[in-house]
């Protein structure tokens, strides 16, 4: 693993070195190492260009045949400041190196020279199987109050053999790309008049998000859900009572002063369900309190970093929040993530990784500093986690500002990891909101837990991965378009239509293609946006019961009308 850093490493500094080389006036940002390869960000008077990369590799590659060492060597802050005097970026992270008293060690191979932790290879012959990929924005410290600087992406791997595996992976995983197929299936779109990562749900989207919710609500009925429905926006008090301001300010949009206060378009929805808990006293016999809503909330993100639908500024959030005792803590969490282990049956997921995630006690911006509650929470979930014999990791300084979460983790097309379910349980709601229940004993109790708990992410991060785990071949119960009805002539249209009506009966999604389209052409449009069946109308089928279906994988089976619809209807039913 740590060969597989060296040479990433190694190979942004090559990069930065050609684009040194190539370009006049580049100041340096950082090029770290990252999941499959590497980046360096670079500020620089013209636009980088994809031909561009090319001319980079080339020089990279010439870069690497000298068989230049790597030389470490440690300096002063004074040093430093003397040999980057061009380089304001590097000149800033000097001075952050130098207060917080860490060590400052020069790299330099051939005549290029950066600063960094390292580690690197002993010279640049140990290099070469390297591919750039991609151009990027990025803010200067990913603050979008900086200068927007060109960040360049790379891979790197040991062998020859390896990046040709990953090139082939990146190749398969474009022909899954949701904002590919995205775009074929007029799923979704977004509009520059609108902004950035504010997706528009088009019609056969649509279709899609309301059968998922229409899913998701009767599995949430049945097990004890009550559903609610709050505003976008909020007063700034009540995000102060809750503590999301300060904490999450930066995730937020920014205040909107009114006549009346100020407010803020709602980043999450559990203060508003805090209230709701609060419009009355609440019993022991009521808990736990379920309640649910797929809300809309926004957030800030920064615009380099927004993609399709898998990072967005507006998302609608399979959302819950569970009232509960701390002795229903456990049974509260174990029903969750059963909930989620069925739901990823039905959508047959199978790779995917439990995290649990914990505060860091030293960071106290971050996290509410109470030790005693998240030694306390952070038992809980663990335990759940073991008693379920779940694969899980522990990673620190990953928790929600008011308690530990578990994340479940998939990898996306791309390597990617994400997180795609989430439990949090939070002990500092109680305390900010005055949460109680009379208990037994007709006390007030003021240990009340919430469960915070999206067990199908977002709408839009969700289809996102649905589309791409099946490559745009939806189960028919999700196919914005079950069946598309095509006729060989214009003379077939009425009748087509009528079979078509049949169908809408049974409330199945049905298309009829009269376009003067040839019936080949109809056929590879049809199987191009990978509608499941497809009927063909011609002379022979006029009146005919039985129907020549051919389905997307292209296999011709013959079935009358009614027993079509039967079919139909049960895989449906099954989700199939």
């Amino acid at each position: 693993m740590e060969m597989i850093e060296n040479i990433r490493h190694s190979t942004a500094h090559i990069l930065a070195q050609a684009v040194q080389k190539l370009f006049k006036d580049v100041k340096l940002g950082i090029g770290p190492t990252i999941e499959n390869g590497f980046y360096y960000d670079f500020d620089l008077p013209q636009q980088i260009t994809e031909e561009d990369l090319k001319k980079i590799e080339e020089e990279m590659k010439k870069i690497i045949k000298q068989k230049q060492e790597f030389e470490q060597e440690e300096i002063t802050k004074v040093q430093g400041i003397k040999l980057f005097e061009k380089q304001p970026y590097k000149i800033e992270l000097i001075e952050e190196i130098s207060e917080k008293g860490e060590k400052l060690t020069k790299v330099q191979n051939g005549p290029f020279i950066d600063f960094c932790r390292g580690g690197h290879v002993k010279n640049t012959s140990e290099l070469g199987n390297f591919k750039l990929l991609k151009l990027a924005g990025a803010y200067w410290k990913g603050n979008a109050k900086n200068r927007q600087l060109q960040r360049i992406y790379g891979t790197a791997w040991e062998t020859k053999e390896e990046l040709k595996e990953y090139l082939q992976m990146l190749e398969e995983a474009k022909k899954r790309d949701h904002k590919v197929i995205g775009e074929q299936q007029e799923i979704y779109m977004i509009s520059n008049l609108i902004g950035k990562g504010l997706p528009i749900w088009l019609p056969n989207g649509e279709i899609i998000k309301e059968q998922i919710e229409n899913f998701v609500k009767e599995t949430e009925k049945n097990h004890g859900y009550l559903r609610v429905c709050t505003p976008h926006l909020a007063k700034e008090e009540l995000f102060l009572k809750s503590g999301h301001l300060p904490h999450y300010e930066e995730s937020m949009y920014p205040k909107m002063v009114m006549d009346d206060g100020t407010y803020y378009l709602k980043a999450m929805n559990c203060p508003l369900h805090h209230l709701i808990y609060n419009k009355k006293q609440r019993s022991y016999k009521e808990l736990p309190l379920r309640l649910a809503e797929y809300g809309t909330v926004y957030r800030n993100e920064l615009s380099g970093t927004l993609s399709g639908l898998s990072r967005v500024r507006m998302l609608s959030m399979n959302d819950a929040h569970i009232y509960c005792t701390k002795e229903q803590i456990e049974d509260e969490v174990k029903g969750v993530i059963q909930m989620i282990e069925d739901y990823y049956k039905i959508f047959n997921f199978k790779n995917y990784h439990y995290r649990l995630s914990l505060w860091n006690k030293n960071n106290k911006e971050k996290y509410i500093n109470e030790p005693e509650n998240w030694d306390y929470t952070e038992k809980k979930l663990r335990k759940v986690l073991k008693e379920l014999n779940t694969n899980f990791k522990e990673i620190e300084d990953e928790a929600a500002f008011y308690g530990p979460k578990i994340d479940i983790q998939f990898k996306n097309v791309y390597g990617k990891e994400e997180t795609m379910s989430t439990i949090q349980l939070d002990f500092a709601a109680k305390s900010r909101f005055n949460l109680k229940y009379v208990d037994n004993d007709s006390h007030h109790n003021n240990e009340v837990f919430v469960i915070h708990r999206a067990p199908l992410s977002t709408h839009e991060r969700f289809i996102a991965y649905l589309i791409e785990h099946y490559a745009g071949k939806f189960p028919i119960w999700l196919s914005p378009i079950q069946i598309v009805v095509m006729t060989v002539a214009d003379r077939h249209i009425e009748y087509a239509k009528e079979i078509a009506k049949e169908f809408e009966k049974y409330n199945l999604r049905v298309e009829v293609d009269g376009s003067g389209e040839s019936i080949a052409k109809k056929v590879r449009n049809a199987i191009k946006i990978k509608i499941p069946y497809q009927i063909t109308i011609g002379d022979k089928e006029l009146g005919n019961p039985t129907l020549a279906i051919r389905t997307r994988e292209n296999k011709i089976i013959e079935l009358d009308k009614e027993e079509f619809i039967e079919k139909i209807k049960v895989e449906i039913k099954e989700k199939c």
